[in-house]
């Protein structure tokens, strides 16, 4: 059975089709990664299989069934948020935050909840986080406490939308190294959203390239071409290859060393499992 199948599905944020009859399936265990223009849908993508976005039309199906909010079998990093500058919750409370699917208030740890998160925390290299404040910390250290909320509970599918964020070079390889190791060890499906494909060169099954609300999901020799491309950009696109690198170029510009920014879409409440920490809103 396929973890994710969208059959024909279109997807409506407040007026207008994000994405338009989008047919894809992902595999258990596949590493896919998910580019594209800004706006072109990759957050919407995340955000309707956690079910927080219903399709207005077609099917969505998350392990064979409709996609249900607070579902414990996906683990989910959100974009890094602005914290508060007189937060003070330490590393080890943000992650035990979300736990047991609490949004605001820590729960009171059993030693098997701690040790877990403990755990947790080391194999994210983020073991010296946890009695430090969430002000005091950069945003690559906020980030690995995303990522060890997203692994809490052995999910089964990660939704990970721009994790690299915030990261220097040296970092964002041992994120992604870290997740390509964790994933393969577990069977774990993964979605990885970047705005730059060579970061993910070498580790990934397959590419969903998203643009002017359709899709391709293929290898990267099948979708990151010319034809394909400039059809999902409505552009005339060229790919470059030099030097272990893919360039995907318009008019001499890299598309994708450009301005990267979220999808302009309204925040819909936490629930349960939908990892998060404080400060996002």
């Amino acid at each position: 059975m396929n973890v994710i199948d969208l059959d024909r599905a279109s997807i409506r944020v407040r007026d207008r089709t994000v994405l338009s009859e989008i047919t894809i399936s992902v595999g258990a265990g596949e590493f896919i990664g998910v580019l594209g223009p800004n706006g072109s849908g990759k957050t919407t993508l995340m955000r309707t299989l956690l079910g927080l976005i219903k399709p207005s039309s077609g099917t969505v199906r998350v392990f064979g069934r409709a996609p249900r909010r607070g579902d414990a079998a996906i683990g989910y990093v959100p974009q890094v948020r602005t914290v508060l500058p007189e937060l003070r919750m330490r590393g080890l409370d943000v992650v035990a935050s979300c736990l047991h699917g609490e949004r605001w208030g820590i729960p009171t740890l059993r030693q098997a909840d701690r040790r877990m998160i403990e755990n947790t925390l080391a194999a994210v290299g983020a073991r010296d986080l946890a009695d430090r404040p969430l002000s005091e910390m950069s945003g690559g250290e906020r980030q690995r406490l995303l990522l060890a909320q997203a692994l809490i509970g052995s999910p089964q599918l990660l939704l990970l939308d721009e994790p690299l964020i915030s990261l220097d070079p040296r970092h964002q390889e041992v994120v992604i190294d870290f997740v390509r190791r964790f994933g393969r060890e577990r069977g774990i499906t993964i979605l990885f959203s970047a705005h730059e494909l060579n970061q993910l060169l070498g580790v990934l099954d397959r590419v969903l390239y998203l643009g002017r609300g359709r899709a391709a999901l293929g290898t990267i020799d099948e979708v990151v071409t010319a034809p394909v491309l400039s059809g999902l950009y409505g552009a005339d696109i060229q790919v470059i290859h030099a030097e272990g690198h893919i360039f995907v170029m318009s008019q001499g510009h890299n598309l994708e060393r450009g301005n990267h920014l979220h999808d302009d879409l309204p925040r819909p409440p936490h629930d349960h499992h939908e990892h998060v920490y404080p400060g996002n809103v």
